[in-house]
């Protein structure tokens, strides 16, 4: 059973909850979600909460209960205050740049590399060194920055490539004559 999902989630003032059969929509000053339920869990709003309930005992229902709840107030958050993920560029001669909407990295190799920005983040660029991804939906915003860190992560002898702020990144000592 669940302890997070057996707590009814307070909906903030400002936010905006539909229930349409099994599809709840978050409408908030930042934009907009969606999430599509699953058939074993039931969703009731009443006084300013949102309740989830499992419609059986069978696991899929009680492994999803808890899920659904973390997934609602992620929407939650992210409608009202929004998700920002920060890397950090390490290398000579390795720099990012905003061309359009679009980022253009020179990560060490022959030629530069583009990363078409998905809908709905926003990506900029404060240093040649730094690149802020934000958006409204937590998966995305992480997938995003997965995809850019996987261009380049941080290597172990000299701590070239991307790294996520915070990122202690262990350094192995090189050869010895």
């Amino acid at each position: 059973m669940s302890r997070i999902a057996k707590h009814p989630i307070k909906i903030p003032a400002g936010v905006e909850v539909k229930l349409n059969g099994k599809k709840l929509v978050v409408k908030g000053k930042k934009g907009e979600l969606s999430l599509d339920l699953v058939h074993d869990i039931a969703a009731e709003i009443k006084d300013g909460t949102l309740q989830l309930k499992p419609l059986s005992n069978a696991r899929l229902a009680k492994d999803m209960w808890g899920t659904t709840a973390s997934n609602f107030r992620n929407m939650l958050k992210g409608v009202t205050e929004g998700y920002s993920k920060r890397l950090l560029l390490e290398g000579v001669g390795f720099r990012a740049a905003l061309k359009g909407k679009d980022l253009v990295l020179q990560i060490g190799f022959s030629h530069e590399v583009n990363y078409k920005t998905p809908q709905g983040i926003e990506i900029k660029v404060p240093k040649q060194t730094e690149v802020e991804i934000h958006g409204i939906d937590k998966q995305k915003v992480g997938q995003v920055s997965a995809e850019i860190y996987s261009m380049k992560p941080p290597e172990p002898y000299k701590g070239k490539g991307f790294r996520y702020e915070g990122q202690h990144v262990r350094r192995k000592e090189g050869k010895k004559k």
